[in-house]
């Protein structure tokens, strides 16, 4: 047999396999039907995050983070180990050719020889030989491909998913950052206002017209109010560890003064419509990988069902020997061997149905991730449109609040000026204005961390590099 028609062969029983792995059903949706869902024809496509994010520092903020973030890079290495390992297991379907060369020399005793006398034996060889190669007839090969392959396409998606978080903790920590720096400017500014008020008392007191109780309510307020600075003070120092951590790098200087409204920081998402189609779900990274994760587990129950049946492995050489170095490639040196096998399990102590069955299980507990992983998202896609209309009313009342128990401060304090009324009327109208203005940013800053959730939830927008082109992978 020479090499072209070995190569051939090979080739021939190579294609000619099957695969007994169970036709893949994507499972029911658990989530209730949703009326004019227009399914895959009708998806909802969210801009990417450079769009959401407008701030210029935070824009550079997470840039730093995608490049720098350890977490985001084990989450590439994980892929990159799921790429090498699919076309590891690609590899076995494909004949492992060689060029061998071997030379031996050996000397036979008398005893062994059959003229009576010691000889010297010498033998050169050369051939294209392929060793132990399986015949995949029954797919188990093929079926391990197929498992790597959706492994390896869930790891991408698990990356992608990497990235959607990162891009949202380093938003979401740097709104709180700037929450805090908006409050401890507000503490600031009410430390100086109690100073104010100390100094006013104090004149009053000189002139004969104010109590020393006034004097302490005072003094108890404005210590309140550098406590709160102080609060403020580490807060801040504390949001800006952790935005660093999460970049994973220095941070550069910040703006004097916070933004006025964080509402600047950050665009507002598309209209969604009521309800929450399952396009939109099914385009979140997590389901996609949750999915991949169940066809891999349902290309193992194809390879587990092919070790019942037999297993065919060839071995074979085509080559020229020769007992002189010289005579290697002379006419008639030629020589071959084919050694095929074939190997039928009759007895493993249960082995293989324990396999069969662990398969089995392993694709049912998949079918339960993914249908939780639907659920999951459901309630969280649903729970984030809800809160989207409440924080904005929310946000007017507080907004109001401020704007009234500001003018009741402006009313108390000239009351108290005038001899109307006493200082404690003052005190409680700061305390109720420092309380509202504190809750406005406190209501501002989870309007805006709803929207990145409610954008996190949706699948995270426009994703440039998560075609994966498989045909490239071989």
């Amino acid at each position: 047999m020479n090499p072209k028609a070995l190569t051939a062969l090979l080739a021939t029983l190579a294609i000619a396999g099957c695969t007994l792995a169970p036709d893949y059903q994507q499972p029911a949706s658990p989530v209730p039907a949703i009326a004019g869902d227009g399914g895959a024809d009708d998806p909802l496509v969210l801009p990417g995050w450079e769009a959401l994010f407008q701030d210029p520092q935070l824009q550079q903020l997470i840039r730093t983070a995608l490049s720098n973030n350890r977490d985001l890079r084990l989450a590439l290495l994980d892929v990159a180990e799921a790429r090498a390992q699919y076309r590891i297991e690609g590899s076995a379907l494909y004949p492992e050719l060689s060029v061998d060369g071997d030379g031996t020399r050996q000397r036979l005793p008398a005893d062994l020889t059959q003229t009576g006398d010691s000889e010297i034996q010498t033998q050169y060889s050369v051939g294209l030989g392929v060793a132990a190669y399986e015949v995949d007839l029954f797919g188990r090969l093929r079926s391990l491909k197929q498992s790597a392959l959706q492994q390896y396409l869930a790891t991408e998606e698990a990356r992608r998913s990497a990235h959607i978080t990162l891009v949202s903790e380093v938003a979401n920590a740097w709104l709180t950052l700037q929450a805090d720096r908006r409050n401890l400017r507000i503490s600031r500014e009410t430390v100086e206002a109690q100073q104010e008020s100390l100094d006013l008392v104090e004149g009053r007191i000189d002139l004969g017209l104010g109590s020393e109780l006034e004097l302490r309510q005072a003094q108890v307020a404005l210590e309140t109010a550098r406590a709160n600075q102080a609060r403020f003070t580490r807060l801040v120092a504390q949001d800006r560890n952790a935005l660093a951590v999460l970049v994973g790098a220095p941070l550069p200087p910040l703006p004097d003064s916070p933004a006025e409204d964080l509402d600047s920081e950050l665009a507002a998402l598309p209209e969604i419509p009521a309800g929450v189609p399952s396009a939109v779900l099914r385009q979140r990274p997590d389901i996609q990988q949750a999915e991949y994760n169940l066809k891999a587990a349902n290309a193992n129950i194809g390879a587990a069902r092919a070790a019942f049946f037999p297993r065919i492995t060839l071995t074979g050489s085509a080559g020229t020997a020769s007992s002189e170095l010289s005579g290697l490639f002379d006419s008639g040196s030629e020589s071959w061997s084919f050694s095929p096998s074939i190997s039928l399990p009759i007895f493993s102590g249960g082995r293989n149905r324990a396999n069969l069955d662990l398969a089995e299980v392993r694709r049912d507990q998949n079918v339960a991730r993914y249908e939780q992983t639907i659920q999951t998202a459901f309630q969280e896609v649903s729970d984030a449109l809800q809160a989207r209309g409440s924080f904005t009313e929310q946000e007017q009342a507080q907004s109001a609040l401020v704007t009234a128990t500001r003018r009741s401060l402006t009313l108390a304090q000239a009351r108290y000026e005038q001899g109307a009324d006493d200082y404690l009327a003052v005190l409680d109208a700061r305390r109720e204005l420092l309380s509202a203005e504190q809750e406005l940013v406190s209501v501002r800053l989870q309007k805006l961390a709803n929207r990145i959730t409610l954008y996190r939830a949706l699948g995270g927008g426009v994703f440039p590099d998560r075609a994966i082109q498989v045909g490239k992978l071989d």
